[in-house]
């Protein structure tokens, strides 16, 4: 009867688990932020312009309820270098112009910012592949807000530094971000300046492993003369852009050859999804290159990607082992908590402990190894994956002599714990890492 009794409760405890789980997260998105810490943080005006759908106020100067012409006729006095865009674009040309008052509504006391889903409208297509991305998961541009939005760290970080992230996180929340407004053209997206507005800097030096390579170095030395209104189709550009090989004929998905999963992740390559990604990658390079050599360039990021994750390996194994010792502070629970707090505080090492909490309050042990992984590694895949064979040498220099560092750092950590238990030491390191300049000031200005 007891043990009835226990297999009747046991799914209905379950079931009312899952139902304060989702009660709980829907009240956590309910602060004035946005994501799963939203109580957490406000937002700064600047944010109506990178997450308009939930944070854009219409401006109160101007009331009224205005057609197109009426809004061109006014603006051309007020922001006559956005009019001079509108009509340079082909929103402005033909018999049926798309004015102002399509994207940002008529009432100009309930204006709004064009979001993908305004665009929408009229460009279904490219709406419809741009959300298709999201099947792959992270990373992809459709998910990017909500992979800012919903970590941690964002709640935690200095303001200044959220819009930093944010600004190009937003690429998930609107589509200027490609597509200058207001002239939208998409020859402007065409060109790899486009995308290095945010591709680049440490975590994903794509601008200077693609300017690097072959590829590269003749867009900088011809691409000015090139035609950008051609499609992105095969026999129109001498060498490709970014745009040609992530949205190959005008493919608004650019997660449907994704390789390694950015280079964060050791994965299994041959997987059947992955068979397939590497076939679309090959049939690519094969517009302008033989599929044999398409073929061994990618068989050659595959030993990079090898021997990237052997070295990896090895420093996660030494730090691993310091932390079943017990030797490197501040161990999770002595961390400052993220303003969320947490209940089980954990620690871990390489992708599991990532960029979410990799950034603060780690020791510096882990920060080397840290900057090993999102760093060095990354820039070794991205030389890799774009033909800079110069970037993988200095990528796995970089990463021998982080490993280098971490194994140093390691023997004197055991040294000096060996020091301390033969004199008989232990310090009381409670509270230490609780307070300073950097931990108070968030608390106080966040």
């Amino acid at each position: 009867m007891r043990r009835r009794l226990i297999l009747l409760l046991l799914p209905v405890a379950a079931l009312l688990s899952v139902s304060a789980g989702f009660v709980y997260v829907q009240w956590s998105k309910g602060g004035p932020g946005s994501g799963l810490y939203s109580r957490y943080w406000s937002p700064d005006p600047v944010q109506g312009y990178w997450d308009p759908d939930n944070f854009y106020r219409s401006p109160d100067s101007v009331s009224g309820v205005f057609d197109g012409k009426l809004c061109v006729q006014c603006h051309e006095g007020i922001t006559p270098g956005i009019v001079a865009d509108w009509r340079a674009s082909r929103h402005a040309r033909g018999d049926n112009p798309v004015y102002c008052s399509n994207c940002h509504g008529s009432d100009h006391q309930q204006l709004h910012m064009p979001t993908p889903l305004v665009c929408a409208n009229c460009h279904e297509k490219q709406h419809d592949a741009f959300l298709d991305e999201a099947r792959y998961g992270f990373p992809s541009h459709v998910l990017a807000m909500e992979r800012a939005v919903d970590a941690p760290h964002f709640a935690d970080k200095p303001k200044a530094e959220v819009q930093s992230c944010v600004q190009c996180h937003s690429v998930a929340t609107k589509c200027d971000s490609c597509h200058t407004r207001h002239r939208f053209d998409a020859a402007e997206a065409r060109r790899s300046e486009a995308c290095i507005t945010c591709h680049s800097g440490p975590p994903h030096p794509d601008d200077e492993t693609y300017f690097a390579s072959a590829h590269g170095q003749l867009y900088l030395a011809e691409g000015k003369n090139w035609d950008w209104s051609k499609p992105l189709i095969k026999g129109n550009y001498r060498a490709p852009t970014c745009a040609y090989c992530h949205m190959d004929g005008g493919r608004h998905q650019v997660a449907h050859k994704s390789l390694w999963k950015f280079g964060l992740r050791e994965i299994n390559p041959h997987t059947s999804q992955n068979s397939v990604l590497r076939r679309r990658w090959i049939d690519l390079c094969s517009d302008c290159h033989e599929e044999r050599q398409a073929t061994q360039w990618l068989t050659e990021l595959d030993g990079e990607r090898k021997a990237a994750w052997h070295k990896l390996y090895q420093a996660e194994t030494m730090l691993k082992k310091l932390r079943s010792d017990d030797l490197i502070r501040p161990s999770a629970d002595e961390r400052p908590d993220y303003p969320m707090g947490s209940l089980w505080p954990r620690e871990r090492i390489g992708f599991f402990e990532g960029q979410a909490s990799a950034f603060y309050n780690v020791s510096a042990i882990e920060r080397d190894y840290f900057e090993m992984w999102y760093f060095d590694s990354l820039g070794a895949y991205k030389s890799a994956a774009h033909g800079d064979a110069a970037g993988v040498r200095e990528g796995h220099r970089k990463m021998a002599a982080s490993l280098d560092r971490i194994e140093s750092r390691a023997g004197r950590l055991r040294q000096l714990a060996k020091t301390a238990k033969e004199n008989e030491l232990s310090p009381d390191l409670s509270g230490l890492w609780s307070s300073g300049a950097y931990t108070d000031h968030n608390r106080e200005h966040n």
